[in-house]
């Protein structure tokens, strides 16, 4: 993860994904030292677990994530799953203490739906910037990213290639050869261009540089319906999602 993480900053990625329970920020912070980077170029998301929604445990599980990040803030903080059994009120409460003491300069959440999300908004008292979701051409989320976009909120992509599972698609292959890409990048083009945030996840410095190389083109209108055309409803974190889904 150390190396991984130095190869995407050498590369030009200013974008970390993390959060407590990956168990990976101490390898993070480390890693943010040796390529001595400054602090305001990087963007940093991590999330508070499921089993510290709890407004103490809320802000503990967040000073954990700031001493395992070696950093004083956090550019985003999520709410990693949604919870019956706690009332959004405390967590909530957690994250605007540490927005206003500059410990999580923007919050959100992630894996929210939209029945989720407008509870949230009814009781955040500051913006909810992101919801980070499982989205990829074979789990096309249309009518949650609608809502996400008529609420002002972004939409992070997490799972963007299924996992590897579109990869193999006929169509993404065709339109991959049409454009001398990958059906990885035609899929992470197709998120991007409907301003969607992606984050693929790479340990691999080929893969972590192929990544990066979907900025200079576009996919035709008649490309992107194509691509769209494709999903199957298929949820990598279906157990996850079956049992805190509202």
């Amino acid at each position: 993860m150390k190396s991984a993480v130095k190869s995407a900053l050498e590369l030009g990625y200013t974008h970390i994904d993390t959060a407590w329970i990956y168990q990976n920020q101490f390898q993070i912070g480390d890693a943010l030292k040796d390529v001595n980077v400054e602090r305001s170029k990087l963007f940093i998301t991590s999330k508070i677990w499921m089993d510290y929604l709890h407004y103490k445990d809320a802000l503990q599980n967040a000073e954990e994530t700031l001493q395992q990040l070696q950093t004083d803030y956090v550019d985003l903080l999520l709410i990693h799953w949604p919870r019956k059994e706690v009332p959004m009120e405390e967590t909530f409460k957690a994250l605007k203490e540490l927005n206003e003491q500059g410990k999580a300069k923007s919050i959100g959440v992630s894996n929210f739906t939209i029945n989720h999300l407008k509870k949230a908004i009814e009781i955040s008292e500051i913006p909810i910037s992101m919801n980070q979701v499982e989205f990829n051409p074979y789990l096309n989320q249309q009518e949650l990213l609608n809502f996400c976009k008529d609420n002002k909120i972004s939409l992070t992509a997490y799972c963007p290639l299924g996992r590897g599972g579109v990869l193999a698609d006929p169509v993404l292959k065709e339109i991959s050869n049409t454009h001398n890409k990958t059906p990885a990048q035609v899929s992470l083009r197709w998120l991007l261009q409907q301003g969607i945030i992606v984050i693929p996840k790479s340990v691999t410095p080929e893969r972590i540089k192929e990544n990066m190389d979907i900025f200079d083109w576009d996919l035709s209108e008649e490309e992107m319906k194509r691509i769209g055309s494709l999903n199957k409803n298929h949820r990598i974190c279906n157990f996850e999602f079956a049992e805190f889904n509202d």
